[in-house]
């Protein structure tokens, strides 16, 4: 059935791919567009993130593979869908500089600080515990909302220019 309605599992691969940035894009989307303060639309953003990826938890180690083996598998439609998020994320980073409560800053770096943390967390519940049991004390008892929350201070703190 897999064959007969994707065609191969490089077009599986690539709809599960397009689902999470598709689900991405649409929250991003609201968010960008919300009357809300640049720092609560980066909040949101980072929220999104870690929502979509709480919803799908194949996809966190799937696309820190994708990271680690440079994009490979993707394609240039689901490259496209990537890109259109960060350009809402630039967006609401120069709408951040233009009302002089950001400093300007590359939006890719600030997606790959939100993006990098919150995949390692949602990826890492085994090796966490793991850690723990070793005596890493605290591994496995972080909490999404925690690292949320951590995610959120940073990038607001950087963008805003408290964090250099």
């Amino acid at each position: 059935m897999i064959y007969y309605h994707f065609g191969s599992k490089a077009a599986l691969y690539r709809e599960i791919l397009r689902d999470m940035f598709d689900a991405v894009a649409t929250r991003v989307r609201l968010a960008a567009a919300s009357s809300d303060t640049p720092a609560d639309k980066i909040r949101r953003f980072v929220e999104a993130i870690a929502d979509e990826a709480d919803a799908r938890p194949h996809f966190p180690p799937i696309w820190l593979r994708e990271i680690a083996e440079g994009g490979s598998h993707l394609d240039d439609e689901t490259a496209s869908h990537i890109v259109a998020i960060v350009k809402m994320l630039g967006g609401m980073v120069q709408e951040g500089v233009r009302r002089r409560q950001f400093v300007p800053t590359n939006p890719l770096l600030v997606h790959g600080g939100i993006v990098g943390p919150i995949l390692l967390f949602c990826a890492s519940a085994t090796l966490r515990r793991r850690l723990e049991r070793a005596g890493a004390a605290g591994a496995g008892a972080l909490d999404r909302q925690q690292v949320v929350a951590h995610v959120q201070r940073v990038t607001v703190g950087v963008l805003e220019g408290q964090v250099k």
